[in-house]
């Protein structure tokens, strides 16, 4: 008689220690959050986190915060977090592709410094960061969207993910999760709700300190992506994120611990020797990640449009990003939108390479979609 030997349990890959855990130099708090559970739990985090200058208003009005326009302004406008309750229009979820069917805001508002930020484009005012207090209302309503997107939820190629749902879309739910917990309660949630139907929770970050997550009930229903770039883009404009092999450490980190796990690779730039250096980058992940990892990439090209670029060249009026409309090629939307984009040739080239290095260095991934 014969006993059938156990299969071997993969040994944990610890988390690597955080590389950034931002400070808010101010945190205003509105009188609806503080009221509300999750913004109460918000407020013992940030006096653990040493924070000092913690302002209760008396009321749900944010003072002024726009100042006088300079680069002093600026900066202590990205330093200031705003603990708030959004209005009643938020709750309203609207569908986010390529990404997922539906988009649900922790935050709103970034710490980071990339100097080609996507929200410079997207978000108004000055750029402080919002974080929602209403996250429990907000994950009590999620059921009834379940079934209902277009992106994944019923779709051929995609129809395994069920009805995804983007949390990152205005935000990087990692750079606040040490002030927040926010990204911990909807991995839980995700992973112990009892739902309608298949889903998954969606997050993607330029942050490292994974720690927090390892040892949650995800259920698989979570997917962490990471947003990685060529050594010479991260270095260039990526300004107070978590070095990119600090992300691949914890990204096999999230790997090893069951979670389904993505490359967000963005914004991807033909920089010279970009063959190189995105080949480089390839092969650490591959090195990294753990056996029969689940792993999905998402491929999304550098572009700009007029608004973003006024921005940006705002902020950061020092910047060497390119941003020459005259090397583009315009797309234009069903609204009269601008997008400036890589021409044809580049676009086709990008692709090309990407598609063949990826299936070549990474073969159990799956490439999500290209844009």
């Amino acid at each position: 008689m014969t006993t059938a030997l156990a299969a071997p349990v993969p040994a944990p890959v610890p988390a690597p220690a955080p590389t950034r855990l931002w400070t808010p130099s101010r945190v205003l708090v509105t009188r609806s959050a503080a009221e509300r559970p999750h913004g109460r739990r918000i407020l013992q985090r940030l006096e653990a986190a040493g924070v000092s200058d913690i302002e209760l208003l008396r009321g749900d009005r944010l003072p002024n915060l726009r100042g006088d326009g300079d680069r002093a302004a600026f900066m202590a406008a990205k330093q200031t977090l705003a603990v708030v309750v959004p209005p009643a229009s938020k709750r309203r979820l609207q569908p986010i592709p390529p990404s997922a069917d539906w988009r649900f805001d922790l935050a709103e508002g970034c710490p980071a410094h990339c100097q080609y930020c996507y929200l410079a484009g997207s978000l108004s005012g000055p750029p402080i960061t919002r974080v929602f207090a209403d996250l429990d209302e907000v994950l009590g309503d999620l059921d009834g969207y379940v079934g209902q997107g277009a992106v994944t939820s019923g779709t051929v190629a995609r129809g395994d993910e069920g009805t995804t749902f983007e949390a990152s879309c205005y935000t990087d739910p990692l750079a606040l999760e040490h002030l927040t917990g926010g990204l911990a309660r909807a991995v839980e949630h995700f992973g112990t709700h009892e739902w309608p139907g298949p889903v998954q929770l969606r997050a993607t970050t330029k942050f490292d300190d994974v720690a927090g997550l390892l040892e949650l009930p995800h259920a698989g229903r979570t997917r962490l992506r990471f947003s990685v770039n060529a050594a010479s883009v991260a270095r260039r404009f990526e300004g107070a994120t978590s070095p990119v092999p600090q992300r691949v450490a914890a990204l096999a980190a999230v790997a090893a611990a069951g979670y389904p796990v993505g490359l967000t690779i963005a914004p991807i730039m033909p920089t010279e020797g970009w063959q190189q250096e995105y080949g480089e980058l390839l092969d650490r992940v591959a090195a990294a990640l753990p056996e029969g990892t689940d792993l999905t990439v998402e491929c999304i090209t550098h572009r700009f449009t007029p608004g973003s670029k006024a921005t940006l060249t705002d902020w950061y009026p020092r910047t060497k990003l390119e941003m020459d409309e005259q090397a583009r090629t315009t797309k234009r939307g069903k609204f009269g939108s601008v997008k400036h984009v890589y021409p044809r040739e580049t676009m086709s080239e990008l692709r090309g390479w990407f598609t063949a290095a990826i299936a070549d260095r990474l073969p159990g991934a799956r490439l999500l979609y290209w844009t």
